[in-house]
């Protein structure tokens, strides 16, 4: 007999508007026994049928629901999910670079799958997911027939599942570099070292609209491998990329040099001392871009989180020409878009210019956002014209 998990009175409000996550807190007790990792039945306190979902004792979130019906996590499930999961980016005319499963918001909770080319690469984030992916694996090959499949569950997230940090081959050949066709440009994407899965496919759309703002001289800041570099590149005259990772900076090199581009500089260093300098040596730019990662993952972090978006931001607003733009993002979801465009409020208030926001964007449409689930809606894309 399995698992069978009852909540907390009125704690399933929260799961029947579509959230997956059941914490450890919210059960009132468990009966049955299985393995760990294994699928458990979720009811409400008077017994309602509320979802199944992967257990795990060793989390705060004890189960993460995937099943709203009798059905069962065999084979033929798992390839009926990744399908749809697929075919809804096929008709979005997604077809050589793209997330093609996001966890929750395809009802697969703790499961990554990106595409670049003829390669994907998966993130298993939970124990349930991590013990079926020889499962998903001959999934992905019977569907798709990639040449080769790579983990990169190397994120400490797997910790609090009681998981190691992995990476590897899980099938076929991977080369260390998978070049693949955004926007019209060649990226070469780092598969193996890159952060996250190689690449930001969540910010593709965003960097097709920053040509719009991207001319004269741009300086793009947290640039990683160049997606906004290279796009800026198409319309700019110069474009100087700043990171603090050397290993970055040679992809958006090579990137550049891919495509044939000569109007991108590299410039290593710590952001936050790169635009002091800037800022000290009285140096403009007609377009700053701030991509930044996330500055805080938790939500006691946001406090000083907030203190570090404002300084970027408020240091660029200064270096920003008259009539030019500020690109500025977060990808972190506690930095909620109320409390982004409050820092962003405060920020131009201080630099003494007059700041006006003409375009809000959010995530790609291939990373979807579960209304149920504020987690999966994260991304914040701010244009502003600095006059």
């Amino acid at each position: 007999m399995g698992y069978s998990v009852f909540l907390k009175k009125n704690e399933e409000k929260r799961l029947l508007g579509g959230h997956s996550w059941v914490y450890a807190n919210e059960v009132a007790k468990i009966e049955g026994k299985d393995k760990n990792g294994s699928l458990a039945t979720v009811y409400s306190s008077d017994g309602r049928f509320i979802g199944k979902g992967y257990i795990n004792h060793a989390s705060k979130i004890l189960v993460r629901l995937f099943i709203r019906n009798d059905g069962i996590d065999d084979k033929k499930f798992y390839l009926d999910r990744i399908k749809a999961a697929n075919d809804y980016r096929l008709r979005l005319g997604y077809n050589n670079s793209y997330r093609m499963v996001f966890a929750e918001a395809d009802g697969l909770p703790a499961l990554i799958i990106d595409r670049y080319g003829d390669y994907l690469v998966m993130q298993c984030l939970s124990l349930g997911i991590d013990m079926r992916k020889k499962l998903i694996c001959e999934c992905l090959v019977d569907l798709f027939s990639p040449k080769g499949i790579f983990e990169r569950s190397d994120v400490a997230v797997r910790k609090k599942e009681g998981l190691p940090e992995v990476k590897g081959i899980l099938y076929g050949e991977v080369p260390d570099y998978c070049e693949i066709s955004e926007n019209g440009i060649k990226m070469l994407v780092d598969v193996k070292n890159g952060q996250k899965t190689g690449y930001f496919l969540d910010q593709k759309e965003n960097r097709f609209a920053a040509r719009r703002y991207a001319h004269g001289e741009v300086l793009d800041c947290f640039c990683n491998s160049g997606g906004f570099s290279l796009n800026a590149a198409t319309v700019a005259n110069k474009v100087i990329s700043c990171d603090i990772s050397e290993l970055a900076l040679k992809n958006v090199r090579d990137n550049a040099e891919l495509n044939g581009f000569n109007n991108i500089e590299t410039l290593c260093g710590d952001v936050f001392e790169v635009l002091r300098n800037f800022k000290r040596d009285k140096r403009q730019f007609d377009t700053v871009i701030l991509d930044p990662p996330a500055f805080c993952k938790t939500a006691d972090e946001v406090k000083d989180a907030y203190r570090g978006y404002k300084d970027i931001n408020l240091t660029a607003m200064k270096i920003v020409n008259s009539g030019g733009f500020l690109i500025t993002c977060s990808c972190s979801h506690y930095m909620s878009n109320t409390l982004f465009e409050k820092m962003l409020q405060e920020a131009a208030k201080e630099s003494g210019r007059q700041v006006r926001c003409v375009e809000i964007k959010s995530q790609a449409p291939d990373h979807p956002a579960a209304l149920g689930a504020e987690e999966t809606s994260y991304l914040k894309f701010y244009v502003l014209n600095v006059i």
